[in-house]
């Protein structure tokens, strides 16, 4: 075979498709794709790029159609319509050779939670809401910061906490749950659940249906679950437990939605059994603003929306440390708010750096 041949050309069909489907990473497809147009039309032609993303991750076969923006649309339009089939192809072929190395090289955040939506059970509304376990400090406004259930005589019955993810395409890693220890009780007691496990999926309403408590009746009717975890036993203790999935899991839609089995600590003043939860925190590579879903109804199939194929940036330490120094500022103007209406409460004394910025201090907010 002479210089400048191509071997692939002296191969059938079958040999040439079990070869290139023996990749199994989304820079090998994409360095593939560079080596000859004859290379490239058989990646594209063959499917290869969204083939791998489905090994990865199964629920992609849920996809109905690959959406680009209008502006890439335009040139679909503008080919004939034997060409349309060719030009589709590769417009699935961008998507999901980008797609596929998102799912490795996106930037891996540690907080992956948009907003609570809703808990299965509230004590004291809206002091021990669901918020709270989205704050970054055990005490805020001079209290402490937690979720609390209502205390139930039989310690079998579980609680879920619901929460809506940063995207709708989200590759999830790791979920993080702190019990919350009850230190102004006697004892100390920790109010941990016995173990957790974790759903993903969609909503079939709009969101705003979820946020009234008094809906709690129907919310299990609201969601289409799509992902159901292991359970993963919790110890009772007051750290930052860490829940790592045995495998990355692709959240299509957005929510998440913990579920806490079991109370191990009865309260001391009314005998009844409680979980309390201080953090949450959630570990994952968020896909948008490249990519985003639109659920179609009643088949819950979806449009794989791409709107860019840029690779997506880290936020920049500035921007933390600044969102931080205004967190910590807007607190203690919430606690002089508190004196002047006459509400005593404990302060919360924070050291402030100087305007210039000290990088020790910095380092700590990272």
């Amino acid at each position: 075979m002479g210089p400048g041949l191509d071997f692939f050309s002296y191969l059938d069909y079958d040999m040439s498709a079990k070869i290139f489907t023996c990749l199994d990473d989304p820079c090998d497809i994409a360095r593939v794709s560079c080596v000859s147009h004859s290379w490239r039309d058989f990646v594209i032609a063959n499917g290869l790029a969204k083939h791998l993303c489905l090994r990865k991750f199964p629920l992609l076969s849920r996809v109905d159609h690959v959406v680009e923006p209008a502006s890439m649309a335009k040139s679909l339009l503008a080919v004939g319509s034997s060409n349309i089939e060719w030009e589709t192809l590769k417009k699935e072929h961008r998507a999901y050779a980008f797609l596929g190395r998102g799912f490795m090289s996106f930037p891996e955040e540690e907080k992956c939670i948009s907003k609570a939506i809703i808990a299965s059970s509230t004590d004291n509304f809206p002091q021990e809401r669901i918020d709270n376990t989205l704050e970054k400090d055990d005490i805020v406004e001079g209290r402490p910061s937690y979720w609390s259930s209502k205390g139930y005589s039989n310690p079998a019955v579980p609680e879920t906490l619901t929460y809506k993810l940063v995207a709708d395409l989200c590759v999830v890693t790791e979920i993080r749950i702190k019990p919350f220890k009850a230190y102004f009780q006697w004892g100390f007691p920790i109010y941990s659940a016995k173990s957790v496990r974790f759903r993903m999926g969609h909503l079939k309403t709009y969101i705003d249906d979820l946020m009234d408590e008094s809906c709690l009746n129907s919310v299990g009717n609201k969601f289409v679950w799509t992902y159901t975890s292991q359970e993963f036993p919790m110890a009772q203790e007051d750290c930052l437990q860490s829940f790592k999935l045995p495998e990355p899991v692709l959240c299509i839609g957005g929510i998440l939605q913990i579920e806490l089995q079991g109370r191990v600590q009865r309260q001391q003043m009314d005998g009844l059994f409680y979980i309390c939860v201080a953090h949450i925190q959630v570990v994952g590579r968020p896909l948008s603003p490249a990519f985003g879903v639109e659920i179609l109804e009643p088949s819950e199939n979806f449009v794989l929306k791409a709107f860019s194929y840029t690779q997506p940036q880290p936020a920049p330490r500035e921007t933390r440390q600044e969102a931080e120094r205004l967190r910590r500022r807007l607190l203690s103007v919430q606690q002089l708010l508190n004196i002047l209406r006459g509400n005593v409460v404990d302060l919360v004394e924070h050291e402030w750096e100087d305007e210039d910025g000290d990088e020790e201090s910095d380092e700590e907010l990272l």
